[in-house]
């Protein structure tokens, strides 16, 4: 009988499930499967968009950002009847082993559907939040980074040249990973993230001594879970300090774009390790994290089971 394995990617798109794709099809070949996309994510799942994959599929897309085969948030997902439908879908097709490309909602959905049906699967973490526990990088978070770093560049040039104070919002809603190591990387003034408390009052002595040295704009990284809006940040600037200010929300921007050689490099490595994962009977069911000690293959209970907490050294330098 022929092997089987599909790919999919599930939740928010990130630059690097495209070279993802490439090498899962062509690493598929090199070990003897045949390569299965499942097009937008649980929801195809559940409605059977399950196509075989060849390399024409995969020629040319190692540039684009996003993923040829789209990917979905899944509310039907969540309920036993479509995981039911989900896996009958598989069984059409005789797959029997699964990558998935997600983050940690994606993760907690497929850890339900392999506790109830007999399915392999290799996690790979994916998600620009980089909030995926035991894992020191996610990806697509690179591309992220350097879209933000070309953002925050472009933008210091007109705060310096009106004079302005500048708040920049990044994705963020529960972890302040991107703006922090953008603020670290960038020189910005502010960065204001969850994961630490903070009061603006505590910075208007600091700002003010600032200004009547000669300081002329100010740039603020803001992480969009952070406990003021960022509108009511600007008007912080102009009513405390007396500097005209402006907000730009970066969005969605961060998702998409030419992925950085480092994420195309790592979406190779990624995808080697989980279909390595998948033809050993020991490590299916796991997820490819990345760590301090290289590449480890995690239990999806402990990744799902645990918050990840940003790296403490990290935040000594905010």
């Amino acid at each position: 009988m022929k092997k089987n394995i599909a790919i999919i990617c599930s939740g928010g798109d990130v630059s690097g499930m495209n070279p993802a794709l490439k090498h899962f099809v062509e690493y598929s070949f090199e070990n003897g499967y045949q390569p299965f996309f499942v097009h937008n994510g649980y929801e195809g799942l559940i409605d059977g968009h399950i196509t075989p994959a060849n390399y024409t599929d995969v020629a040319g897309i190692l540039t684009k950002g996003g993923s040829i085969i789209g990917s979905a948030r899944s509310q039907r997902f969540l309920e036993k009847e479509y995981r039911e439908k989900a896996y009958k879908q598989l069984q059409k097709h005789n797959i029997d082993k699964l990558v998935i490309l997600g983050g940690d909602g994606s993760f907690h959905g497929m850890n339900q559907f392999a506790l109830e049906y007999k399915i392999n699967f290799s996690a790979i973490p994916a998600t620009i939040d980089n909030d995926i526990y035991a894992t020191e990088y996610s990806l697509g978070v690179d591309t992220a980074l350097n879209i933000i770093k070309n953002a925050v560049d472009a933008i210091r040039d007109t705060a310096s040249t009106f004079h302005r104070a500048f708040i920049i919002e990044t994705m963020g809603r529960d972890c302040g990973y991107l703006a922090l190591v953008s603020h670290l990387t960038s020189g910005s003034e502010l960065c204001l993230i969850p994961e630490v408390k903070y009061d603006l009052q505590h910075y208007k002595q600091k700002f003010q001594k600032e200004l009547q040295n000669g300081r002329t704009y100010f740039i603020a990284i803001v992480a969009e879970g952070v406990e003021q809006k960022s509108e009511e940040i600007a008007q912080w600037f102009e009513n405390e300090l007396n500097i005209e200010a402006r907000v730009t929300v970066l969005g969605h921007t961060q998702r998409g774009g030419n992925p950085t050689v480092y994420d195309r490099l790592m979406a190779y490595k990624f995808v080697h390790y989980a279909i390595d994962a998948l033809m050993r009977n020991n490590t299916t069911n796991s997820v490819v994290c990345y760590t301090k000690d290289g590449f480890q293959y995690k239990t999806i209970q402990e990744v799902v089971g645990n918050k990840k907490e940003l790296d403490p050294e990290l935040i000594a330098l905010l």
